[in-house]
């Protein structure tokens, strides 16, 4: 089967894609006929969705439509769809939701050591400022954490685990359903960050089993600025944001209608491709990972080999800094981790708490692939890199 061949990969890309764009995971494009979504409810529903009139009535069922495409996506009923302004507000309100809810029955949270900043600092804030005690957990050396040590850590007055599903930086998938069940019978409450999973493998709430989910719409080909926290019927959060009861009372403001809108269409073409994509995206990722190893002694994957996103390959080049690589080669578009981190220079944090050497998590580069990826981007791409890699510019 050739590209063209291929679904969303044969569709014409939202904008010029030179240099090759290898970093779906730091953000995705818009898909076009998202954008169009968008720009008809920008141009015609304008009416705030609480109004009584026929303007308000539009946007409400607007909103209510978008809100079934997220649900049908996760799963879930769509009353349990909370929109946010994205994937970080949505994990605070989560953990910090929680926490000062069920003040009355605990003060100590769970994660782990290689979650994104928006779960681990609103951790470390709630231990600074709110006296909570925080357990952060290790990982494995593919990232993945042990339930085992989620169960040990459980204690008394633990009021919430947060353990990321999928993470953004290697790709592993932890096994949040078995860390769900035991969670559940300890009466714990467990969020799970699913802002890189969503769209890209299944996250059906109930298979999970998880009690809040956190959904980012810049992952899933919806602009920035849109997200969603799932929250399972019966969990009890404190709004972080307070005014009049929008969202069910758990997030106060206006809503974004027309974003609201485009996240809604952009979850409704995931749900349709996700298993025809999923194959697709994996195929490419192992083409361009056999193309790099062919052309790269040494390399070497980092993250799990199997349990992982179908469209991330992290690897290391020996003997170089993955920032000067890819700075190296500007015809390819990537990075070397989170897009939160761009521009250090110690170590990913991610790759550190793995326990990966100083040298190979320093010359760490993550290529993930996406809608618009093609098989001739990602062989150009491996040359492009292995010709940088082989310049005379190693330590």
């Amino acid at each position: 089967m050739t590209d063209s061949d291929r679904g969303f990969a044969a569709r014409e890309a939202p904008e010029p894609r030179a240099p090759i764009y290898l970093d779906y995971n730091a953000t995705t494009p818009v898909d076009p006929e998202v954008a169009d979504v968008i720009g008809t409810h920008l141009r015609g529903t304008f009416g705030n969705p609480s109004s009584s009139h026929a303007y308000g009535a539009a946007a409400h069922r607007t909103l209510a439509e978008a809100r079934s495409h997220v649900a049908k996506l996760l799963g879930a009923a769509s009353d349990e769809i909370v929109f946010t302004a994205g994937g970080s507000e949505s994990d605070n309100l989560a953990i910090k939701g929680v926490v000062f809810a069920r003040r009355g029955h605990g003060d100590h949270i769970i994660t782990t050591a290689v979650e994104h900043p928006a779960v681990l600092n609103t951790c470390r804030w709630l231990a600074a400022r709110c006296g909570v005690r925080l357990t952060v957990l290790p990982v494995d050396g593919h990232g993945q954490v042990d339930p085992d040590a989620v169960a040990r850590a459980i204690e008394s007055g633990t009021v919430l685990v947060t353990v990321m599903h999928a993470n953004n930086e290697v790709g592993t998938l932890n096994p949040i359903a078995e860390i769900a069940r035991i969670c559940r019978e300890r009466a714990v409450t467990l969020h799970t960050d699913a802002a890189q999973s969503v769209g890209k493998v299944p996250t059906q709430v109930e298979h999970l089993g998880a009690d809040l989910l956190t959904v980012a719409g810049h992952k899933l080909y919806a602009p920035k600025g849109i997200g969603a926290l799932w929250i399972r019927e019966g969990v009890v959060l404190d709004s972080l944001v307070h005014g009049a009861g929008h969202e069910r009372g758990h997030r106060a403001g206006t809503e974004n209608v027309p974003y609201a809108a485009g996240l809604g269409h952009a979850s409704s073409l995931c749900a349709d491709r996700l298993a025809v994509e999923s194959e697709r995206l994996s195929a490419l990722r192992d083409r361009l990972h056999a193309r790099l190893a062919e052309a790269v002694p040494g390399l070497s994957l980092n993250g799990h080999p199997r349990d992982r996103l179908p469209n991330t390959l992290n690897v290391s080049f020996p003997g170089v800094d993955g920032e000067e690589l890819l700075a190296a080669t500007p015809e390819v578009a990537a990075s070397t981790g989170s897009a939160c981190h761009a521009g250090r220079t110690d170590p990913s944090g991610v790759l550190t708490a793995m326990g990966l050497p100083s040298a190979r998590a320093l010359g760490a580069v993550r290529l993930t692939v996406g809608r618009w990826s093609t098989e001739a981007e990602v062989d150009c791409a491996a040359e492009l890199l292995a010709a940088s890699w082989r310049k005379p510019r190693r330590a």
